[in-house]
């Protein structure tokens, strides 16, 4: 066994049973191009800002809303925002109101979000080997901050009891939509505390749309992308199902916190595969999966135009800009 390996057999092993609250830390993912949401973004603010640094429902952008609600259950110094190399500008204007400033883990390409959840993982564990993460996407909208961090807050909890778990957030859907992820309940599970959790019994990723059709009237959950577990979890499973990417993230141990990390992570990034995160993990482990129905919380991904603007009329929200957007293909797109 080599060295590297040797220490994260240590620090498996050594992670508690119970979850100390100090060792909660919180992974904010910020590494998105925003791709889909340019011509929108284009035209509030004349450049290309990916949309997580775009202030698009209420008075912050969506980064800063999302620091904003996670930070009622997770203080600064253990949030941790994964960005993407050409982002700095947009990053340094946001955290810069933000005291103490979050940690800001950037990546040099884009790899996936299977490499920005497992990079942040081995650079979290290298620092706590008890920590839990909860890991939230940059780009999301929720309307009551303080019921969904609630069932983030029983999450944790839950995991108190079964730390072997990874616990997705799943939404209520309104439509067989087959832009997301869906998860298929099973049974209950005991002890859930005040938020029910469920076994999973499928997840699909980004069906076709006789299966969205199917899981819908099944009674299937959107899968949020929020979800929490343990370090030490995530990255057994990364390297369980990316392999290649894992050997080369678990290589970084000896670098991360020195001045050698920002070339060593460039390094490991440089021949690693691209994969997606649901795809790659959480489609290929089901039994490892709990889920919590959020309740009594408004949710949506602001990842088209016309999710946005049905956002916005729901809020009864007029911004100027929304008065002067031209109808077109694009903005029009589900």
């Amino acid at each position: 066994m080599t060295g590297t390996m040797q220490e994260l057999s240590t620090a498996v092993s050594s992670a508690p049973d119970s979850i100390d609250r100090g060792h909660v830390w919180a992974v904010v993912l910020a590494g998105g191009q925003g791709i889909r949401l340019r011509e929108l973004t284009r035209h509030v603010y004349g450049d290309d800002r990916p949309k997580q640094y775009a202030v698009l429902t209420g008075s912050k952008s969506l980064l800063r809303q999302t620091l904003d609600r996670v930070s009622r259950l997770v203080p600064r110094q253990r949030i941790v925002v994964v960005t993407m190399t050409g982002h700095s500008a947009y990053v340094t204007a946001e955290l810069k109101h933000e005291a103490p400033t979050p940690h800001v883990l950037e990546q040099p390409r884009d790899r996936g979000t299977a490499a920005a959840v497992l990079l942040a993982a081995h650079w979290i564990l290298a620092r706590d080997p008890a920590a839990v993460m909860v890991v939230l996407p940059s780009d999301h909208f929720v309307g009551e901050d303080e019921p969904f961090m609630g069932h983030v807050g029983d999450v944790l909890g839950f995991l108190d009891r079964q730390g072997d778990r990874i616990v997705l957030l799943g939404a209520e859907p309104s439509e067989p939509e087959t832009d997301y992820g869906w998860i298929e309940l099973g049974e209950p599970l005991p002890g859930s505390g005040p938020s029910q959790l469920y076994r999973v019994r499928h997840f699909r990723e980004k069906p076709s749309q006789a299966m969205a059709e199917e899981l819908y009237r099944a009674g299937a959950l959107w899968n949020t992308f929020v979800f929490a577990s343990r370090a030490t979890v995530l990255v057994e499973a990364g390297g369980d199902c990316l392999p290649a990417l894992h050997e080369r993230l678990v290589r970084l141990s000896k670098f991360l916190g020195t001045e050698h990390e920002r070339w060593a992570i460039r390094q490991a990034y440089e021949l690693s595969p691209r994969a997606n995160f649901s795809q790659a993990v959480l489609e290929r482990c089901p039994r490892k999966l709990a889920v919590v129905r959020l309740s009594a919380v408004s949710w949506r991904d602001l990842g088209t135009p016309r999710r946005v603007v049905k956002t916005l009329g729901e809020l009864g929200m007029q911004p100027a800009w929304l008065s002067t957007l031209q109808p077109s293909p694009v903005l029009a797109a589900r």
